[in-house]
């Protein structure tokens, strides 16, 4: 997975970086990240990459030619070499990011230049001009793009193969399939008057995996009944959350797809 990042603060997104999984990716090669600090883009002596908003009122704006002219250096580059990119804008305006988005992102093949956008936005001739691919991490507002393109590398990132250390918790972790995680435990067995279930402990393997599949769907009926709206539902699954339902777990009423 290839990144390049357009960043008014490199140092923001260089120590994350430089830490923990994504440092042991980058290491192994499986990872490359280049920062590119936006103030290099301008020509003027004082490096100013922002500007007061035509309209007036509060804030500053990021000016477009700083970030036209880094995009079209970069792509220039890539392009030389025979590559392609996929250009990225963290932004309220678009598509909600999920678990698959980030699959999709893995396995592109393409450099993925992303813009992180800061004061009161960008000036929309960036939009105009490169039709940036524009993604939402949530209905809130932060302080810059940093986090948000953090946030779609490390997402993205962990599902490159070989950068976990056990492929298997991709596969059974939360969103995979659409569900929320079962619940985890380990030792000591008890923990101020807390104990493990007893099915995790009995070495019965179809009977743990069946408990962690109803835990999984319990925890989603109960706090994301959203992703099981019009879901297919395998019969094994349908069973299990009829079980939930007659137990009176708390939850919004599923409308189901056809059993699968």
């Amino acid at each position: 997975m290839r990144c390049d990042v357009i960043t008014l603060f490199p140092e923001m997104v260089a120590s994350v970086l430089g830490s923990s999984i994504l440092k042991r990716a980058r290491e192994k090669g499986l990872l490359e990240v280049r920062v590119h600090n936006l103030r290099d883009y301008t020509l003027d002596k004082h490096k100013v990459a922002d500007d007061v908003p035509y309209g007036g009122g509060a804030g500053m704006v990021m000016k477009a030619e700083p970030i036209l002219r880094a995009v079209e250096r970069i792509r220039e580059q890539y392009e030389r070499d025979g590559e392609r990119i996929r250009l990225l804008l963290p932004s309220p305006h678009g598509r909600p990011f999920t678990q698959a988005y980030a699959q999709n992102l893995a396995g592109d093949s393409r450099r993925l230049v992303m813009l992180c956008g800061h004061y009161e936005g960008i000036d929309e001739r960036v939009r105009l001009a490169l039709q940036p691919e524009e993604v939402s991490v949530g209905d809130y507002v932060l302080t810059g793009g940093e986090l948000p393109v953090l946030t779609l590398i490390d997402a993205a990132a962990r599902l490159v193969p070989g950068v976990l250390g056990d492929p298997e918790s991709i596969v059974e972790e939360s969103f995979t399939d659409a569900l929320l995680e079962y619940p985890h435990y380990t030792r000591p067995a008890e923990v101020r008057g807390m104990t493990v279930p007893e099915v995790l402990l009995s070495g019965h393997h179809e009977a743990i995996r069946l408990w962690r599949r109803k835990e999984a769907l319990r925890a989603t009926y109960e706090k994301r009944p959203d992703l099981l709206k019009d879901r297919a539902f395998t019969v094994e699954d349908r069973q299990l959350l009829d079980d939930i339902i007659r137990e009176g777990v708390p939850g919004t009423p599923v409308r189901c797809g056809e059993e699968r």
